[in-house]
């Protein structure tokens, strides 16, 4: 009888063995599916942010295109406004070299002639000055 009783116990022992096993194998069918499931979720989480950073540095390097053409623009118009006063400042010394010429001139000639020259002095300090 006690060897009927440890066959039943074994038999039952062996069922509950296979019942796990397929419990186990269930169960990491359902982690695959699961892991499966979240690797798709952030997967497509990391596609967006992905699309997300493609579009904003589209957007900046559009602005930055955009601040290259304005400095390219900005230098051209230094470099214009720079000829001109090379332009103007060689017309002042002219200017200057001219009223030099004409104080030394009306000098010599008379009391207008002198207030004359003393008012092309000072243009010509002046002139220096800035």
């Amino acid at each position: 009888m006690a060897s009927r009783n440890s066959r039943g116990k074994g038999q039952e022992s062996q069922k509950k063995k296979g019942e796990l096993k397929d419990r186990v194998i269930e169960l990491e069918r359902s982690l695959r599916q699961y892991r499966n499931r979240n690797s798709v979720i952030e997967l497509r989480a990391s596609l967006s942010k992905i699309k997300e950073m493609k579009k904003r540095i589209e957007e900046l390097e559009a602005t930055m295109q955009n601040c290259e053409i304005r400095i390219k623009s900005m230098d051209h118009i230094i470099e214009e406004a720079v000829v001109q006063i090379r332009e103007v400042t060689n017309h002042i010394q002219t200017l200057v070299m001219q009223a030099d010429m004409l104080s030394v001139k009306y000098e010599l000639k008379s009391d207008r002639g002198q207030e004359l020259a003393l008012l092309l002095r000072k243009i010509r300090i002046l002139s220096k000055t800035n």
